[in-house]
């Protein structure tokens, strides 16, 4: 099993939203603790000291035991667990005095916090608080007529109870105030809240250990031989917590990684700022299916030690169920975050040796920051999934953004206008022209749509195609930009106009069982060739995982319908892919060409992509090209096509046909 909590305590570390304030409180605290230490030990009879009665150093023994070993109870707020210093110090204040009580209580927080290598200051301020607390719990029993001394032990009667309840209370009010306040300063929240936290699980644990004091000064009173009988009693707290603390561990771990799973994520969440980085494994079906459950089984296990091996030591790894993955980072910022998720995609880009089989496997990576993002796990993990996805369609770590947020209360109420829009015919179609780039013929027109909505006015496709794809409403919305298109063209045609019609697809289309069947109905019933329709795709589109999309591009090419790679270089295909892929065209982006006349180093990717164009055998059309200089300029490189407000911009059919006609007749070449 995986270990998901902490591997060294990030408490070491004194920093804090308020740092100055939390290093002033330290160190009042620790200055104070150990003013009163001196003193009391330079008032107290330290050589009586020597003299004290056999059980109480039986009893110290058991209480350095105590320290080196802690009990452990479900729910607890320290991952130290709790000492049994608290009941056997009080047992020494009530029997002896409060000299015996700092001495030991000094005693075992030395060897507890060099145990677990505390830092100095935290085992400095941990003296100085508990000497405050225990000499606040002194002070309220001597103003009853509380009396002892380390030669004359007080033998505890019935009517030292309510005395000793008194003290108890006193001490623990000053103890939970001190470590409260320390915890609010570091952690920048409300002194209440820390308290209110976890008061309960205090008053049970602390308040048991208080209640338990009288006993223990009793057995003392009895003798040295009766302190060992405390043992048994002991030993059975001991292993009712080592149990209930299982149990937890069980209900807070997966069972397959031992990570934390989402209920131990949502308690790390709530206790302040943190990044959440969701990580979804790309690929993880197809190894389940090809190569068996087991070795999908044994690919997530090493998938969780990799995500362990590279986050820090106070950072928290959780599989929250399937082939998904979190991380929690700890005070955190988006830039860490990145860089966190950066290390982690890096860390699974490595092979993975299965059954003697290298198994690659990548994750899309999305991150939500605390509380710019949400303050709950729950709201995180949903704005981190919506990154997640985006990342599905860029491959590259993805941040939420709430304007690519789909779920927003404004993007549903679009939604709901995008469906009535598709039933009472508001969607329409400009077309954009396509020329030679050096003669100027127009040889076709790529389809745009619009959404002419009655209260936004003309809404652009990225106002909703990311709608559309993930409500399934592209679906419908692709068997309406079939239809109307190639109708459009089929009139076109008909008036002698051979021109190619470019139309935009995604990879939910591909995906659709009866997409290629539907763009081949379209072609049939309008009269029209295959070669008189082209498929604009992107990157991510053509390297698709899903079968289902692999199989229709083969599909579409072997019906002799043209593929177009839409937005070369902005995506994430390498050269080598770039040979493999079954297009007839690049189009180099917009944001390439726009400034190419201006900026030598577009100027230098454009004609890259040219020449490589004409190296692999595909037509290689400038997109954005927005003026004759421009046009100009990639007429001289080689580049075969040419679109962009330079020739036409977007034109509904009514406005288009006319430029048409005209320029059909008499090419204008630049």
């Amino acid at each position: 099993m995986l270990s998901s909590t902490p591997r060294t305590d990030p408490r070491n570390e004194m920093a804090g939203p308020s740092q100055t304030l939390f290093r002033v409180f330290v160190l009042s605290v620790t200055a104070l603790g150990w003013s009163v230490l001196g003193l009391v030990l330079l008032l107290g009879h330290l050589p009586s000291l020597l003299h004290l009665e056999t059980a109480c150093w039986v009893a110290a023994g058991l209480l350095l035991v105590g320290e080196i070993r802690p009990l452990f109870f479900p729910g607890a707020r320290d991952v130290n667990g709790i000492a049994l210093s608290t009941a056997f110090v009080f047992a020494m204040l009530l029997r002896y005095d409060l000299t015996v009580a700092l001495l030991l209580q000094t005693v075992a927080v030395l060897v507890s916090d060099v145990w677990r290598s505390k830092a100095l200051w935290r085992t400095a301020f941990n003296v100085g608080q508990y000497v405050l607390s225990w000499t606040a719990a002194w002070a309220v029993l001597a103003l009853l007529g509380h009396t002892a001394g380390p030669l004359h032990p007080r033998d505890l009667t019935s009517h030292d109870l309510l005395r000793a309840l008194a003290g108890g209370i006193a001490f623990f009010v000053v103890n939970e105030v001190l470590v409260a306040k320390a915890i609010a300063l570091r952690s920048g929240v409300c002194v209440k809240d820390v308290l209110g936290g976890g008061m309960v699980y205090e008053v049970l644990t602390t308040g048991g250990l208080l209640a338990f004091a009288p006993l223990v000064a009793m057995t003392m009173q009895a003798g040295p031989a009766y302190v060992p009988l405390l043992l048994p009693p002991l030993a059975a707290v001991y292993a009712a917590g080592a149990l209930g603390v299982r149990s937890e561990r069980q209900a807070m771990s997966d069972a397959l990684t031992g990570l934390a799973n989402r209920k131990q994520l949502s308690e790390r969440v709530s206790q302040g700022q943190v990044a959440l980085v969701l990580l979804d494994l790309d690929l993880f079906k197809q190894v389940n299916d090809t190569l068996g459950h087991h070795v999908g089984d044994q690919l997530l296990v090493a998938v969780a030690r990799r995500l362990v091996s590279c986050v820090r030591p106070h950072d928290v790894v959780a599989r929250l169920g399937g082939d998904e993955f979190a991380l929690v980072l700890e005070e955190a910022d988006q830039e860490a975050a990145e860089h966190a998720a950066q290390r982690a995609r890096e860390a699974l880009s490595e092979p993975f040796s299965l059954e003697g089989l290298l198994v690659e496997v990548s994750a899309s990576t999305g991150i939500a920051v605390s509380p710019d993002h949400g303050d709950d796990l729950e709201e995180l993990l949903k704005r981190a999934d919506v990154a997640m996805y985006l990342s599905k369609e860029s491959g590259q770590v993805e941040v939420y953004d709430p304007a690519r947020d789909p779920n927003t209360p404004g993007r549903l109420v679009l939604l709901g206008a995008f469906r009535r829009a598709l039933e009472q015919d508001e969607l329409l179609l400009h077309y954009q022209p396509k020329a030679d780039a050096r003669t100027g013929e127009v040889v076709g027109c790529e389809a745009l749509v619009r959404w002419q909505h009655p209260e936004l006015g003309l809404v652009l496709p990225d106002g909703f195609i990311p709608l559309a794809e993930r409500s399934g409403l592209i679906t419908p919305m692709t068997t309406w930009l079939l239809d109307t298109s190639l109708r459009q063209l089929a009139l076109w045609r008909a008036r002698g106009w051979d021109l190619c019609m470019a139309l935009n697809i995604t990879v939910k289309d591909l995906g659709n069982e009866s997409f290629v069947g539907d763009v081949l109905q379209a072609l049939e019933r309008n009269g029209l060739p295959p070669d008189a329709v082209q498929l604009e795709l992107t990157e991510g589109s053509l390297f698709a995982d899903s079968t289902r999309a692999r199989t229709a591009l083969k599909q579409l090419l072997a019906a002799g319908i043209s593929l177009s790679l839409d937005d070369f270089g902005t995506g994430w295909s390498s050269l080598g892919q770039l040979r493999q892929l079954p297009v007839s065209e690049i189009k180099v982006d917009r944001s390439f060409v726009s400034r190419m006349a201006q900026d030598p180093r577009d100027l230098a990717i454009v004609t890259s992509v040219i020449n490589l164009g004409r190296g692999l055998g595909v037509r290689v059309v400038a997109e954005g090209v927005e003026d004759v200089a421009t046009w100009r300029l990639l007429a001289e490189l080689g580049c075969d096509r040419v679109q962009g407000w330079a020739l036409s911009r977007p034109l509904p059919p009514a406005e288009l046909e006319p430029w048409l006609s005209e320029r059909l007749a008499t090419p204008v070449a630049y």
